[in-house]
């Protein structure tokens, strides 16, 4: 995805980059450093290894996350945020404590 492509809307943007509900969940995992694919499909839980393979390449696609593959018998295939990513980190945060609050009853 490039500029041209990508909505006027600041906010339509960044939720063209991450709106899927499984990359958050990686972005999340990921936050922590590196992970293999098994055990991002383990920890973000529910998702097809069909779907989760699909949002790792539009992610990797739009320079959210960078994949790394050691040549290797069987293959081993790492997955890491970018810097690009890891500025992603204050948006999940502020989501996080949104829904730690409303949970709570706070909002």
């Amino acid at each position: 995805m490039n500029a041209k492509t990508l909505p006027a809307c600041p906010v339509e943007t960044t939720l063209t980059l991450i709106s899927d509900k499984w990359k958050v969940l990686i972005i999340r995992d990921l936050l922590s450093g590196t992970r293999r694919f098994g055990e991002l499909k383990r920890s973000v839980g529910g998702v097809s290894q069909k779907v989760l393979t699909s949002q790792l390449r539009q992610m990797e696609e739009s320079g959210l996350l960078t994949r790394t593959v050691y040549p290797e018998v069987p293959p081993r295939v790492e997955y890491t945020l970018t810097e690009l990513g890891y500025s992603l980190r204050p948006v999940l945060e502020a989501l996080r404590d949104w829904g730690e609050e409303y949970k709570s009853g706070g909002v």
